[in-house]
């Protein structure tokens, strides 16, 4: 009897298996973005309303800033230099083709820590790491996920972004934006498909847990739909002029901070940023936490702003942002990029046509385009990520161009890419247009 199995069963089965394990990653993710997010969230509203509440303590940010940056310190100092940003642990996973997951529960602390004290930074860094840690785990104690675990690890890491800014293409093109080859071979075969499951799988469980248990942060608030007229356009030169100043600023500081860093020894340079972190809070709140709820705020209060003010704000946001990256007050950068961006445009939009909505709203989208682009160089990652906030058929050409598409990028792979979402998007009815938006560009 003949119990050899066809090669087309052998075949079938592998695949099923593929798809399994890529939802079960996505799921995971999901449920760890929920995670972080909702400790987060207790945490902050712990430290920063219940407690301040029930006592009169005087420079309590200062106090709190100070007293959690020197736990930072010393945990790092014990633990390692965590969390690693996206950036970090992709260039691992190419240069060693593995990525250590033994630390996963101390990536997990560390990436809460500067959270919780209301450092400038945003929630990415450290998540990616935990999802690519898990699946070299799996490839390592798991036979039939041996082969595929490095394309694992890009699916966790682009899921868990995707799940954490509320926008599922952004997390795609901004693991696979690397190079012509990657993008090319993203629309070949089963990839695509592939993502698709994992982020059905994340967005799904996320959406789940936060019905039942309460979301953690909200996300990025989405601005109205505007009317863009010729004036915008004429100053839309003038609109990435600024953005670029800032993306220029933003490296700058961040190597100039980087290089002071390296004189402060271990615990101090924490302790320091804390401090810097306190007094700046302590004058301008603003200026604290990732910027996701401030832009809230901002959005409803800005005519309150003197345009120089906003503009003040833009740099020293960016300047306090590196400032606890590169001293020890980790955490990603997307969310205080995209806050000062925002700052940036309301300003030199209301210096330039008054306090006017749909012009400042088109300020702040082409400035935060630009600066993003300056600094990613990744246009389709940029463009998906601004989907979340801004309208989507009114500006998202502009919001493309603005990040670098034209001047930068003139591949057949990527223009077939963006002809197929401006179709796309330009077939919708306003309404659909306005919900697609809204929930974070599910195309």
């Amino acid at each position: 009897m003949n119990n050899t199995k066809s090669p087309k069963n052998v075949s079938l089965k592998n695949q099923l298996e593929l798809w399994l394990f890529c939802a079960l990653i996505g799921a995971v993710a999901g449920a760890l973005v929920w995670i972080l997010l909702k400790i987060m969230a207790v945490g902050t509203e712990f430290l920063w309303k219940w407690l301040p509440g029930k006592t009169s303590v005087p420079y309590y940010t200062i106090l709190i800033c100070v007293a959690g940056a020197a736990i930072i310190g010393i945990f790092r100092k014990i633990f390692g230099d965590y969390p690693e940003n996206l950036e970090t642990v992709m260039e691992k996973v190419r240069a060693e083709k593995r990525y250590e997951y033994k630390n996963m529960l101390v990536m997990m602390v560390a990436a809460l820590l500067p959270l919780l004290i209301g450092s400038s930074v945003g929630p990415e860094a450290g998540l990616t790491g935990i999802i690519v840690g898990l699946c070299y785990w799996a490839g390592d104690n798991l036979k039939f996920a041996k082969q595929n675990t490095r394309n694992y690890s890009q699916i966790g890491a682009a899921v868990s972004m995707s799940v954490l800014f509320h926008a599922p293409l952004f997390g795609i093109f901004e693991v696979e934006e690397n190079s012509e080859e990657d993008l090319a071979a993203l629309t070949k075969g089963s990839k695509l498909f592939i993502y698709g499951i994992a982020l059905a799988a994340g967005t799904g469980i996320y959406a789940g847990l936060s019905a039942l248990f309460g979301a953690g942060l909200s996300g990025f608030p989405s601005f109205d739909m505007v009317e863009i007229q010729r004036k915008d356009y004429l100053l839309m030169i003038l609109y990435i002029l600024c953005g670029l100043i800032l993306a220029y600023f933003y490296q700058a500081t961040h190597k100039l901070t980087g290089n002071i860093s390296n004189r402060f020894p271990a615990v101090v340079r924490e302790i320091f940023a804390g401090l810097c972190l306190g007094i700046t809070g302590s004058f301008l709140p603003v200026l604290m936490f990732s910027g996701e709820e401030q832009m809230g705020t901002l959005m409803k209060t800005y005519t309150s702003y003197l345009p120089l003010a906003l503009i003040g704000i833009a740099f020293f946001k960016l300047l306090l942002t590196n400032l606890c990256i590169q001293f020890g007050l980790k955490g990603g950068h997307f969310f205080p990029v995209i806050f000062a961006g925002v700052c940036m445009g309301y300003g030199v939009a209301m210096l330039t046509c008054g306090p006017d909505g749909g012009h400042v709203v088109f300020g702040a989208a082409i400035v935060t385009a630009s600066l993003l682009g300056g600094i990613m160089k990744k246009p389709l990652a940029v463009t998906m990520l601004l989907f979340l906030c801004f309208p989507v058929k009114n500006v998202y050409l502009d919001i493309y161009r603005s990040s670098g598409w034209e001047q930068t990028y003139h591949t057949q792979t990527r223009a077939g890419t963006f002809c197929k979402l401006q179709q796309a998007i330009e077939s919708l009815p306003d309404k659909k247009n306005h919900d697609i938006r809204k929930h974070g560009c599910m195309l």
